[in-house]
């Protein structure tokens, strides 16, 4: 039945989905429910009945697949299906470039189509079977009406001329690496590593690798194989046998059982020898000093000119992006498309000393021809 949903999907030019899945004891998403919707269908796949993997010839077909808050979903689609749509609308982007701020889908529905979704327990057990009726329905109900929201957020897009924006957006959420954590650079992502320096770096980083492809291989989430605290405790105190090991904090009897606590004695000893260079992002470089007072200026001037133009703040340019673009990063989003135009120009003649920041009554900030003129005196009493 799966396959002749396929097939009737794939000839569709708008399809709707939603996952439901759990992470909280796996280090890959558990995929718990599927739903679809697309003409006048909607229906409920459960992945552990059925092989997704026919949901292949859906996704690289030229069918447009609508979600709400896409990211998790795409990921969890891609362990599960092997791929995911070819072309994405998400209706939550959609609706910031109509001056929303990240609407829920429960807003979106009222506001857009008049409809009340039901409150269900988000905290629900999606993996339990089987799934009581008010499951079910809950779960049915996030795409419904998801082909229907597409078909009114578009027509608004459309009557504002944004529809290419939307599109440039969405392909960038559909293009995100997703791919799991590189073992070599998973200390990065422990907040006290970064501060260590020479032997404890190296350890802390040959433990991070370590622990970060065990908890793949087990498919366990990595706080269960050893907790950041442990891992950094063990690279500033780098035990040199099994019982300094176990008086480590944070290192428990749970999580050095089965001969692990040997094999992190060894990786302390050979990580004392590792170099880890503390390289900054590609493309990377510090922002000029003599720009920095400009940035929280531009901010604000970014602020208004989103409400100007109704587009959510965040989603024209972040505080993060402005610095990107003053110190010259390549991969600036406000350097190329719709937000150079919009935004980054202006700025690059605000920092080039082509243009200034006015406050204006009526207007509030404002971006205009530099006079290169010095204020009048103020006038003697």
């Amino acid at each position: 039945r799966l396959n002749e949903l396929a097939d009737a999907m794939a000839a569709e030019p708008v399809y709707a989905i939603d996952t439901e899945f759990h992470r909280e004891r796996t280090y890959f998403p558990k995929l718990a429910l599927v739903q679809l919707a697309y003409a006048d269908q909607a229906v409920l796949v459960d992945p552990f009945e059925c092989d997704l993997t026919c949901l292949t010839e859906v996704f690289e077909g030229p069918g447009i697949g609508v979600f709400h808050a896409a990211d998790q979903d795409l990921e969890v689609l891609d362990t599960a299906v092997g791929t995911i749509p070819s072309v994405l609308f998400d209706t939550q982007i959609a609706a910031s470039f109509l001056g929303m701020s990240s609407p829920s889908l429960a807003a979106l529905y009222q506001s857009e189509l008049g409809i009340s979704l039901k409150k269900g327990d988000r905290l629900t057990d999606w993996l339990r079977r089987p799934l009581r009726e008010q499951q079910q329905n809950y779960a049915l109900s996030d795409v419904l009406h998801l082909v229907e929201l597409h078909q009114r957020l578009q027509a608004q897009l459309d009557e504002r001329n944004r529809s290419e924006w939307v599109a440039a957006e969405c392909e960038l959420l559909r293009q995100r690496d997703r791919s799991p954590t590189d073992p070599e650079e998973a200390w990065r992502k422990i907040r006290e590593a970064r501060h260590l320096k020479g032997a404890k770096l190296g350890v802390v980083a040959e433990v991070a690798a370590w622990r970060e492809r065990r908890a793949a291989e087990t498919d366990q989430p990595v706080r269960f194989i050893l907790p950041d605290l442990a891992v950094v405790s063990v690279a500033q105190r780098s035990p040199t046998s099994v019982d300094e090991l176990r008086a480590t904090r944070g290192v428990e009897d749970r999580h050095i059982r089965g001969g692990v606590a040997d094999i992190l004695v060894d990786l302390v000893e050979s990580g004392k020898d590792r170099k880890v260079v503390r390289a900054p992002k590609k493309g990377y470089r510090d922002m000029d000093k003599q720009f920095r007072p400009a940035v929280s200026l531009v901010a604000s001037w970014v602020a208004q000119l989103a409400r100007e133009v109704d587009i959510d703040a965040p989603l024209l340019a972040t505080r993060a992006d402005i610095e990107a673009f003053l110190r010259d990063d390549p991969e600036c989003r406000i350097s190329y498309g719709w937000r150079a135009d919009m935004v980054g120009k202006p700025i690059r003649q605000l920092v080039d000393g082509k243009a200034s920041l006015a406050f204006d009554r009526q207007r509030g900030l404002v971006v205009e021809a530099r006079s290169h003129q010095p204020p009048a005196e103020p006038q003697e009493l």
